[in-house]
C-alpha cells in the first residue's frame, strides 16, 4: 500500500537521475505530504524519457466523471494483469513515480493511526512502479503494490514496488519483455522511523512531518 509520499529532491536532480527531459509545469519541490488526487511528477518512456505531470489516482476510460467510481491510487501486482482498469495499461503504459520516501500507518493501542516514514537506506530517491491512463485531457496514474517485505513487519502487509536503476529500462518498455518479474518486494533496501501524528491530516505541510520521534 502507498497512500502518502514525499519528494524532497529537486525536480532538476530527479530529471537528471532518470535521464528525462523535464516538463515546464512540474509541481514544486520539496513536498512533504503528497496525497491522492495531487499532481505528481512521473517518468515515462515512449522513445525519449520525460518527467511530466500526472494526477495521482487513475481514472479508467469508462468513468464519465472523476467521481464515477472508487479512487484508484494503487494496483495490486497479483491482479494488475486481469483487472479491467489496469490490464491494458500494464502492457502499454508503464511509468515510474519518483519519491524520497513514503508513509504507512500501524494501529495504536487506542485505535489511533501511528505513522511511519520509509526511505531507502542509501539515501537515494525511490522509483515506484506505476501505470497510467489518459482520461479526457488528464493523464492519471496508479502505483503498483506487492506483498510487504521485512521492513514493513508490524506496520502493513503491502508495500509499493520499488525499482532499482538497472530495472528502469525494462519497466519503461525500453528493454523488451519481462516487466512482470519486477513486481516483487525489495528486502534490505528500506529503513523506517516513527513520525508525529500531524501527517495524519492531508492538509499538513512542512519538513517537520518527516522528523523522527521516540517510539
Amino acid at each position: 500500500m502507498c497512500g502518502r509520499f514525499t519528494i524532497t529532491h529537486p525536480n532538476e536532480a530527479i530529471a537528471a537521475l532518470f535521464g528525462a527531459v523535464p516538463g515546464n509545469d512540474l509541481p514544486d519541490s520539496p513536498r512533504f505530504n503528497i496525497c491522492p488526487t495531487d499532481p505528481v511528477a512521473v517518468v515515462t518512456g515512449d522513445g525519449a524519457r520525460r518527467l511530466r505531470v500526472m494526477r495521482w489516482g487513475l481514472l479508467p476510460a469508462w468513468y464519465k466523471t472523476p467521481s464515477d467510481g472508487p479512487l484508484i491510487i494503487n494496483a495490486r501486482s497479483d491482479t494488475i494483469a486481469v483487472k479491467p482498469a489496469f490490464r491494458t495499461a500494464v502492457r502499454e503504459r508503464r511509468c515510474i513515480v519518483p519519491a524520497s520516501g513514503f508513509y504507512e500507518w500501524s494501529a495504536g493501542p487506542d485505535k489511533t493511526r501511528l505513522p511511519w516514514y520509509f526511505t531507502r537506506k542509501d539515501g537515494q530517491p525511490m522509483a515506484f512502479a506505476a501505470v497510467w491512463q489518459r482520461w479526457g485531457e488528464i493523464d492519471t496514474c496508479a502505483m503498483v503494490t506487492t506483498e510487504g517485505g521485512t521492513a514493513m513487519d508490524g506496520v502493513h502487509d503491502r508495500e509499493p514496488v520499488i525499482l532499482e536503476p538497472a530495472d528502469w529500462p525494462l519497466w519503461l518498455g525500453e528493454a523488451g519483455h519481462g516487466a512482470a518479474l519486477l513486481m516483487k518486494p525489495t528486502d534490505g533496501v528500506l529503513q523506517r522511523h516513527r513520525v508525529g501524528v500531524a501527517v495524519n491530516s492531508n492538509r499538513a505541510r512542512g519538513p517537520e512531518l518527516i522528523e523522527p520521534i521516540g517510539v
